[in-house]
């Protein structure tokens, strides 16, 4: 999976969360819980339907390591690899 399918999947439930965020206009390495105004609890929504949908085990050490969205493509790269 490349970079810019990662990215598409991230963006695509990220709207899922936040509908009424424009995500492109994101920046991608601020921190999602702030640039898109979520809760805690919407954030391990976030991270549920990532594993979900990529079939990624995600355990919770590694939640950090998505709180962007560069962070996440990196990190979900090197899973799907």
């Amino acid at each position: 999976m490349s970079d810019v399918d990662i990215r598409a999947v991230l963006r695509e439930e990220l709207g899922n969360i936040a509908p009424e965020i424009d995500m492109s206009s994101v920046d991608p390495s601020a921190d999602l819980r702030e640039a898109l105004d979520i809760d805690s609890m919407d954030f391990l929504n976030f991270v549920t339907a990532i594993h979900h949908r990529l079939g990624i085990n995600i355990p919770e050490i590694d939640y950090p390591k998505l709180m962007t969205l560069d962070g996440a493509v990196s990190y979900l790269e090197a899973k799907l690899a």
